[in-house]
């Protein structure tokens, strides 16, 4: 078929990439990896600018390059969406599992509260709409004879339904959470499949790659 390739970076990321030394992942290579019988004609990759961290300000300097090196494939388009940031009252862990545990051996409890800590947190907005809007929209465009998705994101399963049922388009799903897989998108997809952590150490782009600008390289902490 003629595929299309829409990918929830960090999905993908938090699924099967972050734990690897595979950062440096060549999308175009592993999607062929991942669909040999298939002709990927676009990839597109959603994601969101990451923010710099007291514990890590240089994460923002290696996502840059790391977006550089996609835009060396030529099919492939990052489509943007932002993270918002900030500060909640949460309940710390381990007085919560304190009082689960009192709980469970009977003790009294009662008034008993978990302490609260005030975090900073990062949602991400976006990518999950996006995703779902261009696949809406490309598919009544008839720019696909296929389209798969690589997410394990259940929000995902209206859009899926839509290309699938009404417009007639074979829409696969390759979840990089193959401990938990979606059981929402597995019902809603034309095929599904878990994607083996394997795949994504080699396919690989080169340490150094060249563009426009000149030469540049894999950051040195991947």
């Amino acid at each position: 078929m003629r595929v299309w390739v829409y990918i929830d970076g960090f999905n993908l990321y938090n699924g099967i990439v972050k734990k690897t030394r595979g950062k440096w992942l060549d999308l175009l290579g592993f999607s062929r990896a991942l669909l040999p019988q298939d002709g990927i004609e676009r990839i597109k990759y959603f994601t969101a600018r990451v923010q710099a961290r007291e514990n890590d300000p240089n994460q923002v300097y290696r996502q840059l390059a790391y977006w550089r090196a996609l835009r060396t494939i030529p099919c492939l388009e990052i489509i943007q969406g932002h993270f918002l940031t900030q500060k909640k009252w949460m309940p710390l862990a381990a007085s919560v599992d304190d009082i689960r545990g009192r709980m469970e051996r009977g003790q009294e409890v009662l008034g008993q509260r978990p302490k609260m800590v005030e975090v900073y947190r990062s949602e991400e907005k976006g990518t999950d709409v996006n995703l779902a809007t261009h696949l809406v929209h490309d598919a009544h465009l008839g720019q696909f004879e296929g389209a798969v998705i690589i997410s394990n994101d259940s929000d995902l399963c209206e859009a899926v339904r839509i290309v699938k049922g009404e417009l007639k388009r074979t829409v696969g799903v390759l979840t990089p959470h193959p401990e938990s897989p979606s059981v929402e998108l597995k019902k809603a997809a034309s095929f599904f499949r878990s994607i083996h952590p394997g795949k994504v150490i080699t396919c690989q782009f080169p340490d150094t790659l060249t563009d426009s600008k000149g030469p540049f390289s894999k950051p040195r902490e991947w």
